[in-house]
């Protein structure tokens, strides 16, 4: 049997006051590819804050790893985060250094220390990216698709065992975007490593299909992808997939 990486059973996402997301049910197992689909301000950017602790969850159970995001305790957060390479749509790289010492930083505040093995793991994810000759290259040196790149570099430094991706071609042309998801296939199927995709792109889900969800109307549901909808016709809420 596959192992279960992430659970939650009806669970409530809030904001203040407003129910961003309901009845929230879904599992993920090692090594599988989801997108989540959805209108601007559906609730996909906010269920993945929830699996990193930047957003608390209402209600229901929810667990990640061994974690019980419903008891999370602050001091346990760092240890979460670094199990899970998270990719941003805005890159969110330093601008004052270079490639390396981008990554470099990271390392250190993750607990890294050996010189020699930081060197060899920066070399590993760069070349893990095809970037492997922009060590030394200034982020606005780089195009946004190897600016992301970098960014899906960063990611995989610790091993992560799940990557949570949000919009991560918004900012780019559509080779470029479709060069990141090819990338963030090929990183599951080789590596093993579950993703968690956040796109409005039809044109990326049909090119590279997985399985996808889709928050609609305050709640999470199964979608096939159809030739006449961009995310096909909603169907029942997602209540207990085996993927």
């Amino acid at each position: 049997m596959r192992e279960i990486l992430i659970k939650y059973e009806n669970v409530e996402i809030s904001r203040g006051d407003q129910t961003i997301l309901r009845g929230v049910n879904f599992t993920q197992h090692k090594g599988e590819f989801l997108y989540v689909v959805g209108k601007v301000g559906s609730g996909k950017s906010s269920l993945l804050k929830t699996l990193y602790c930047e957003m608390p969850i209402e209600s229901g159970e929810a667990a990640i790893f061994d974690y019980d995001l419903t008891r999370m305790k602050k001091k346990h957060i760092p240890l979460l985060r670094r199990k899970i390479g998270i990719v941003f749509q805005d890159f969110q790289l330093l601008t004052d250094r270079s490639v390396n010492d981008n990554l470099e930083f990271v390392l250190r505040a993750t607990g890294w220390s050996d010189e020699t093995q930081i060197s060899m793991r920066i070399e590993e994810v760069l070349t893990q990216v095809g970037m492997e000759s922009k060590g030394y290259k200034m982020p606005h040196e780089l195009s946004g698709g190897e600016q992301q790149r970098i960014v899906i570099a960063r990611a995989l430094l610790n091993s992560p065992e799940i990557i949570l991706a949000d919009e991560p071609t918004g900012n780019l042309d559509a080779e470029s975007g479709n060069s990141i998801v090819q990338l963030l296939h090929e990183i599951c199927v080789t590596q093993g490593t579950a993703v968690i995709m956040t796109t409005h792109n039809h044109n990326v889900v049909k090119a590279y299909p997985a399985q996808v969800m889709k928050c609609d109307q305050g709640l999470l549901i199964f979608h096939d992808i159809d030739e006449d909808n961009a995310f096909g016709a909603p169907q029942t809420p997602f209540p207990q997939p085996h993927f």
